[in-house]
């Protein structure tokens, strides 16, 4: 994880979308998968659980499951409700992942593209960002009007995953999605 610095093991493919999302949003103080089993009892015997993600922010610490709804059953809903109960008497705040809107996942994985150190030799960023302070542009405008457009899309994208600049993650990036100037520093 770019954020943290730490490398994150996962086991599906829905993990690995719920670890770029929390990348994404940063403020992560520190990420544990698979952190710890609970056992408990039920009715129709003894349980184990192992939640999948503990993140600890710093805003407070989450822990979640991932499971695709149309995977979740009657005894997934048992050890989810245990690990919810886990959560409450920690003071965490509990969570089930169980599926993504398309388009957000799509645009993560796009400007994730761009979330590495990079150098700026051409001086885009700048640009870009003066351009966004003068009010909301359409991502095809902003890159457009460059000496490089490709190169500024790449440079576009990375200030997009930085917060340096934003976009609607509720609707699909294209060249008509509408940037808006992000916080100044960054995350």
């Amino acid at each position: 994880m770019v954020s943290t610095g730490l490398q994150v093991g996962f086991e599906s493919l829905q993990e690995a979308k719920l670890l770029l999302a929390l990348d994404f949003l940063g403020g992560i103080a520190t990420l544990l998968c698979q952190p710890f089993w609970l056992h408990f009892v039920t009715p129709d015997g003894a349980v184990k659980h192992a939640p999948d993600v503990l993140v600890i922010t710093t805003t407070g610490t989450w822990l979640i499951d991932v499971r695709p709804q149309g995977r979740i059953g009657a005894e997934d809903r048992v050890k989810f409700a245990a690990t919810a109960e886990v959560a409450l008497a920690c003071g965490w705040r509990y969570l089930v992942v169980a599926g993504w809107r398309q388009q957000v996942m799509t645009t993560l994985d796009g400007i994730s593209s761009q979330r590495r150190s990079s150098s700026d030799p051409l001086e885009l960023r700048p640009l870009i960002l003066d351009r966004t302070r003068s009010g909301p542009c359409s991502f095809g405008t902003l890159v457009s009007g460059t000496i490089a457009p490709a190169v500024a899309r790449a440079q576009l994208l990375h200030l997009l995953w930085w917060r340096r600049a934003g976009v609607d993650l509720a609707r699909p990036l294209t060249d008509d999605s509408i940037i808006y100037p992000g916080e100044e520093d960054g995350r």
